[in-house]
């Protein structure tokens, strides 16, 4: 009776607390009433909904510093009444030990959170406030685990989450039912902590995570594991980062790539004891592809920090985007805010990076750096402090273009009351993303009231109601990937042929990765095929059709892997059915591995050829003439 009466109490406000997002930067949205000591705020949309729920903590309740949560509609309407829905069925410590939030694909949102008595909790809250697994919700990893949980969801409806005990860390999957609990552990005795949670295809997932010493100043690496739903293991252990030694506090954060792989980024001063940003990547199968000392945002240089780094992915061309901070290595005392561009295999794009703001001696916090929807761009969300010796500050935003030229800038909050910014963004959905922060006191007129605030932002720089982007052309990607090898024994030249059908619209050019190379070739679009001489070894190929707004997904085999893996073997492994004569030829290839129209060698110009065709025993080969 009771979960029934505070279901009915969760509806009535849902109908009389109303606060839709506006444009004036004086006066922003209210979404809760909260302390003004409150903080740790995380956001999560959900795109099966059009939802926001955010989360933050605080000590209002009675039971430490406890998590409560709020959901708002698209139009930025507060639904679970004006002060959220507290957990209150557990008692928490008095600092945080790391709460983590995400949603659902049917709509609800998960708080994940260890608690006073060392355990790690999963509460899940239904769309009208009522509790799918009870207010105590699930107990996860069998009792072990007790620090910084860590949850994603997957793409069935369920989660993932992640905690550990400073030596070992603990994954569980979870979806109606709970899953096996993974251990993740050393042999040689270092500590695994820290992991982060990225999503890969078919609801498996990455983790990573860093191996440490003991004592503040020690070694650390950084590695990524894939593992699977059932608890079995898809991709081996892979360092990303190579020992260095600093301050353990130093966290590495992670995100998807939007390819199955991702991107993690840590701040450190292990190479050449000056701080600086590294970029590092793996791929849907877990391997490196940067190397393990990381891409650098900045020339390092002992006069000046990088560090305060926030990232994203630029949904069409797969670079990660990311803000950080530079300051005076001496005194701290200058604040710039930067952004720079860095491929999946480290190439460094805006070279030492593209100077957002110049804040002088003022500082500035929080830097949220979000991509379009689309890929045409992205934003830079900032407090901006007002002086070095006062906490006032406003939130200020810029809009840029994929070439980092500015597209427009606007003030989101003009208030100068000190605030307690949020830790994530929503990201662009639906045309707009979402920005949130508590007034806490110290307000350049008395005390700061407190409460949870808001303000949306269109991907033209408005806010309140903002028109929703175009969506570009559709990107069609090619079709029917295929590929094979190839080997002339009179040269003893081997190859890989690789061949696909081109989509129903023309692109500008093709883009052939050779993951295992790290190498990505432009095929002009009227080609379907290409040859690549190569020595013995395994390739894996991806195929992409690269149009004038954006880059098509990867081409699909007829068995729907978005890779081909094409095996060059060594000569003395080919069979003699392959000196056999062709007798019916399928197709033919120039040199640069371009189709060429012609069913017959007598129709050939001089030159050198692939001939692909069927031997008199019916096998299909490959060869290499010279007419």
């Amino acid at each position: 009776m009771k979960k029934f009466y505070l279901f009915l109490i969760a509806l009535a406000v849902t109908f009389t607390v109303k606060a839709q997002w506006v444009n004036d930067p004086v006066n922003n949205t209210l979404i809760a009433n909260t302390s003004a000591d409150a903080g740790e705020i995380y956001l999560a949309y959900n795109s099966h909904t059009g939802d926001t729920y955010m989360q933050w903590c605080s000590f209002v309740g009675g039971n430490g510093w406890s998590p409560t949560l709020q959901r708002l509609n698209f139009a930025g309407e507060p639904q679970w009444g004006p002060n959220g829905i507290h957990i209150s069925g557990h008692q928490f410590s008095s600092m945080s030990e790391g709460v983590a939030m995400t949603t659902t694909t049917d709509g609800g949102v998960v708080s994940c959170f260890s608690v006073y008595d060392g355990y790690t909790y999963a509460v899940k809250i239904n769309p009208d406030g009522t509790f799918a697994w009870g207010e105590q919700g699930v107990q996860l990893f069998g009792g072990l685990g007790f620090s910084r949980a860590e949850v994603i969801a997957t793409d069935d409806g369920g989660i993932w989450a992640l905690g550990f005990d400073y030596q070992n860390l603990y994954l569980q999957y979870l979806n109606n039912a709970t899953g096996p609990v993974i251990t993740i552990s050393d042999a040689g005795g270092y500590r695994c902590m820290y992991g982060q949670l990225t999503l890969s295809y078919d609801n498996r997932v990455f983790v990573t995570y860093e191996k440490c010493g003991n004592g503040l100043y020690t070694d650390k690496e950084i590695y990524v594991a894939g593992y699977n739903p059932d608890g079995t293991q898809f991709s081996q252990e892979t360092l990303l980062m190579s020992s260095k030694t600093f301050q353990v506090t130093y966290l590495h954060h992670a995100l998807s790539d939007g390819m199955g792989g991702g991107y993690i980024y840590i701040w450190h001063p292990g190479i050449g004891d000056a701080f600086n940003t590294y970029v590092f990547h793996f791929d849907q199968f877990g391997a490196s592809t940067i190397g393990s000392n990381g891409a650098p945002v900045h020339t390092t240089d002992p006069t000046y920090y990088y560090i305060d780094a926030n990232a994203t992915v630029d949904p069409v061309t797969h670079d990660i985007i990311i803000g950080y901070r530079q300051t005076d290595a001496e005194f701290e005392s200058e604040h710039r805010l930067y952004v720079n561009r860095i491929t999946p295999f480290g190439e460094i794009i805006w070279g030492e990076g593209m100077l957002v703001l110049d804040n002088g001696s003022a500082p500035f916090a929080k830097i949220r750096v979000d991509a379009f929807e689309y890929g045409d761009g992205f934003s830079v969300i900032y407090i901006k402090g007002q002086s070095p010796t006062s906490d006032a500050s406003t939130v200020e935003a810029q809009g840029f273009d994929m070439k980092g030229d500015v597209l427009w800038s606007t003030q989101m909050c003009s208030s100068t009351y000190s605030k307690t910014g949020c830790e994530n963004t929503t990201g662009f959905h639906g045309g707009q993303n979402i920005f949130t922060w508590i007034n806490s006191t110290g307000a350049v007129s008395g005390s700061g009231p407190g409460g949870l605030y808001g303000q949306n932002i269109g991907q033209n720089g408005e806010m309140g109601e903002v028109t929703p982007p175009t969506p570009p052309t559709p990107c069609y990607p090619p079709t029917n990937l295929q590929g094979e090898s190839y080997y002339n024994a009179e040269t003893g030249i081997s190859a890989a042929v690789v061949s696909w059908t081109a989509p129903d619209t023309t692109p500008l050019h093709y883009n052939l990765y050779c993951e295992s190379l790290k190498e990505v070739i432009e095929i002009d679009p009227e080609y379907t095929s290409y040859y690549y001489e190569l020595e013995p070894g395994d390739y894996i190929f991806k195929l992409t059709a690269w149009y004038e707004d954006c880059e098509s997904d990867f081409a699909l085999t007829e068995n729907g892997d978005n890779y081909i893996l094409i095996e060059i073997q060594n000569h003395e492994s080919v069979s003699e059915i392959d000196y056999e004569e062709i007798v019916n030829i399928i197709e033919i290839y120039n040199v640069n591995g371009q189709r060429v129209n012609a069913k017959d060698i007598q129709e050939l110009n001089q030159g050198m050829y692939i001939i692909k065709g069927v031997t008199q025993s019916g096998k299909i080969t490959t060869r290499k003439i010279v007419k």
